[in-house]
């Protein structure tokens, strides 16, 4: 099981009226450990007037930079992101675990690539790692990036954006989509959506070219833009996305149960310790019930897709709601997401060291 680390505060820099990135200082012991692939995420560990709260937030950054640098933006009724945004500063210490995540390819100096990079909002931050580690190693490759926004001053990283475009003008295609602002082309008026990627299929990409395709945004938006680009002809191993804002529903159908008992028997391994409890059946997923039994176990978004909560099944049966974090592979090895999960038997078992 990963573990985190106290970790200082290098700068927080305001980007727009509601998002700052805050760039950390890692301890030269701890570089190996922090290694990150462009795209992948920090889970950040924050108590805050007596709560304790985990958030996972992308690297915006290429690992070439040496920096280690996220973007937090302010959601309504988002504690800590509201902390983040009005509290947060240089030399203060947050938790941190490693780096994490699969939203990731491997990106080599002998490839020569089409890629579609799409993004809407805070889903800019993994897209501008990958985009700045593409265009700086692979420089037979190509880029288009379609990014939504409400206005141009709610555009994040607009100024590095633009910086990227004048240095790899031919080789990075940059397009703003604005919801809340007249555009004089109206193909770039209103939301990301399915049709829109139509309207745009011959103009500023060709489908038929695309070898790779990064989504990052909002559930509806990623779901809608996938099956379009299924429906050009793009092969599904070649459409890759990450979900930010996903709708994180309290409640769940009721899981057929393979049991005439009340309660499941739950056992969870961690870090050698076997701890045991009681969970009703259809009431909280393992994660919850453990995290109300005061049990230390990782976490952070608690909607299916950072993976953080992934554990290794190894008795019983149990219901996931969402996997979208969990490849087909790793769910047929038999892993779990626990913030997922819900009890059928009698009796389960749970290995996070695995």
């Amino acid at each position: 099981m990963q573990h985190s680390y106290p970790i200082k505060v290098k700068e927080v820099r305001r980007e727009t009226v509601d998002c700052v990135s805050v760039s950390f200082d890692i301890p030269e012991n701890l570089r190996t450990e922090f290694q990150f692939k462009p795209g992948q995420y920090l889970n950040i560990i924050k108590t805050i007037h007596g709560e304790e709260f985990h958030r996972s937030y992308s690297l915006c950054v290429s690992p070439l930079s040496m920096e280690y640098r996220v973007a937090i933006k302010k959601v309504e009724g988002g504690k800590f992101s509201t902390f983040a945004n009005d509290h947060l500063k240089a030399g203060d210490t947050l938790e941190l675990m490693p780096p994490n995540g699969k939203f990731t390819r491997p990106i080599l100096a002998n490839q020569s690539k089409h890629y579609l990079l799409i993004a809407a909002g805070s889903g800019i931050t993994p897209i501008l790692s990958l985009l700045s580690t593409i265009l700086e190693v692979e420089s037979q490759s190509s880029v288009c990036l379609i990014y939504g926004n409400t206005t141009i001053d709610h555009i994040i990283f607009r100024n590095q954006l633009l910086d990227l475009k004048n240095i790899y003008h031919e080789r990075l295609q940059l397009n703003f989509v604005l919801s809340r602002e007249w555009v004089e082309e109206e193909c770039f008026q209103g939301r990301i959506d399915g049709h829109k990627l139509l309207q745009y299929n011959g103009k500023i990409f060709h489908a038929t070219d695309l070898d790779e395709v990064f989504l990052c945004g909002p559930e509806s938006m990623i779901l809608d833009c996938k099956s379009t680009l299924l429906s050009l002809g793009i092969p599904e191993s070649n459409i890759h996305f990450e979900l930010f804002g996903t709708e994180i529903k309290k409640s769940h159908k009721v899981v057929e149960l393979k049991t005439n008992a009340e309660f499941s028997k739950i056992r969870l391994k961690t870090d050698g310790r076997t701890t045991e409890f009681d969970l009703a059946f259809n009431t909280q997923s393992i994660l919850d019930a453990a995290l109300a039994k005061k049990v230390n176990l990782p976490y952070a978004c608690k909607g299916g897709v950072c993976c953080t909560c992934k554990a290794k099944l190894v008795e019983g049966e149990v219901e996931m709601a969402k996997v979208y974090g969990l490849e087909k592979d790793e769910i047929e090895a038999g892993y779990i997401l626990t913030c997922q999960s819900y009890p059928k038997t009698s009796k389960i078992m749970v290995d996070f060291d695995q």
